[in-house]
Formats: structure tokens, C-alpha cells, sequence
């Protein structure tokens, strides 16, 4: 087991970028600073409550070395033991328990997360139930799984999600994790195709400045689409996910200067 040891001298952004050089570098690809002082805004705003989970994916490290960067960080202090690390079919979150499993129960209990049926055979995207048999069951396996995080702390692994994941569909539970008021659902025992080619999406993004030390960078929060075509029938759930980001980003210190923007695009093939 390598562990990552960074001095205690360096400034906050420093000690940072350091344990992102020393524990995510995937063969001779390592993180710029650029890149290492995202990422660290990033983790800020998980454990701040400002996002429920941040899905790793600046390069090719694995969930373990993952674990290492964020079990360094909480050894120097800067983010709290309550983190950890899920391995989910290969993909590498840092999670804050407590949010996300907030954030996937309002799917059951007050209608704040639309979920999209994308289907390849649909002519275009429409609202799915969010109770319906395949949802419900997948959101309340993966309730069940948070449940039992929220009283650990960041171990030697990351924490396995089992074979039970293999049947979720991956972007629907991303899409719950990251705190997105919409997701995207398909059957993908027909097909993983969708009917997002060439169909107007509007995209929202929401940033942040972290003023650490002397300087200060600027870093994307979320970036989620909704189909034009339902932006009306979704416009509450976009609302009330604004006003709820305010709150909590009102609520620290860390993060400055919230932006949030939505803009148009038009794909010929949309992959989710």
C-alpha cells in the first residue's frame, strides 16, 4: 500500500494539488495544477453540502487510488472524515452520505427530481414515473446502501457497490448521486440507444470561485441537460434546485460567486 504523505508547511492549495500529483497519477499521466485545484473545489463542494457526490473521472485512476487522494486530504485537515469512496462497476465517487441519501429520497417523498424516459423507440423524450417498478426498486436498493454508509468512515478500500449494481441503470443512479434535479432513465434491457440525437437540450451549468490563499480559480459545480421539450413541465423542479443550491451555498464560505446559466445545444448523438 503506497500512502501519501505532503507537508504540513505548504499553503491550502498547495497541499491540494500535492496529494492529486501523488496519489492520482495513472501510469505516466498525472493531474495539472489546473486540473488538481478543480478537483479540489470540487471535493470542497461535497463536503460542504453543495453537491452530494463528485464522480472521478480527470484520468484513468482507480477507485483505490481515489480512496488514497481523499484519505490524504482528510489526514491534513482540509475536508471531514464523513467522505468516503464508492467503487461503483469501476467508477470512482467521493461521496458525502448524508446529502446524497437526501437527495435520492426525494425521488419518493416530494417530486423534486423529474426522472426523463429516453428510450431509443419513444419519437421524443418524455416525464417517467418515478415509482414505477424498475425505478422504485433500483432507488430503494441504492437508498438502503447509503443507509448503511452514513455511519463509516473512510476505510483502507473503497466501498464495494455489489452485484446487486449491475442491474441499475448507471446513468439514472449517477444522476441521483450528483444531485441533479432531472435524470435520464432508458430500458436498457432493449437497448442503451436513446432518442436524444439532433433534439434540442438546454444546459445548465452552476460555478463557483474558490479563493484559497492568494489565488483563486474557478471551477463548474454541475452540468446537467433537460430536453427543450419538457423544460415547462420541469421548470418547478429546475427552480426549486436553484433556490436549494443558494441556500446551502449562502450557508460557508469556502465557494464565492455562484453562477448559474443555461444554454442550448444540439447533438447528433447524445451519450448518457
Amino acid at each position: 500500500m503506497v500512502y501519501c504523505v505532503i507537508s504540513a508547511a505548504m499553503s491550502t492549495q498547495e497541499l491540494f494539488v500535492a496529494a492529486a500529483h501523488k496519489c492520482l497519477s495513472a501510469g505516466r499521466k498525472s493531474l495539472s495544477v489546473p486540473q488538481s485545484r478543480d478537483l479540489a473545489a470540487q471535493v470542497l463542494a461535497v463536503d460542504l453540502g453543495l453537491k452530494p457526490a463528485l464522480l472521478y473521472d480527470s484520468n484513468g485512476a482507480s477507485a483505490d487510488q481515489v480512496r488514497q487522494y481523499l484519505s490524504s486530504l482528510q489526514s491534513s485537515q482540509l475536508v471531514s472524515k464523513s467522505l468516503l469512496t464508492l467503487d461503483l462497476n469501476g467508477n470512482a465517487l467521493i461521496v458525502n452520505p448524508v446529502t446524497v441519501r437526501s437527495n435520492v429520497e426525494q425521488l419518493f417523498h416530494d417530486g423534486n427530481v423529474a426522472v426523463i424516459d429516453v428510450c431509443h423507440s419513444l419519437e421524443k423524450p418524455t416525464i417517467a414515473d418515478p415509482l414505477r417498478r424498475e425505478l422504485k426498486s433500483m432507488a430503494h436498493d441504492l437508498l438502503l446502501l447509503l443507509r448503511g454508509f452514513e455511519h463509516l468512515t473512510e476505510a483502507e478500500k473503497p466501498h464495494y457497490v455489489g452485484e446487486k449494481s449491475d442491474e441499475w441503470n448507471l446513468c439514472t443512479v449517477f444522476g441521483l448521486l450528483l444531485g441533479y434535479p432531472v435524470t435520464y432513465w432508458f430500458d436498457q434491457t432493449k437497448s442503451f440507444e436513446n432518442c436524444l440525437s439532433m433534439t434540442p437540450l438546454i444546459v445548465t451549468t452552476a460555478s463557483a470561485t474558490w479563493q484559497a490563499d492568494t489565488a483563486a480559480h474557478r471551477c463548474c459545480l454541475y452540468s446537467f441537460s433537460v430536453p427543450a421539450v419538457l423544460l415547462k413541465e420541469i421548470q418547478s423542479n429546475l427552480e426549486h434546485w436553484r433556490l436549494c443550491l443558494q441556500e446551502r451555498f449562502q450557508q460557508q464560505n469556502v465557494l464565492k460567486d455562484l453562477t448559474v446559466c443555461q444554454s442550448t445545444v444540439i447533438l447528433p448523438s447524445v451519450c448518457l
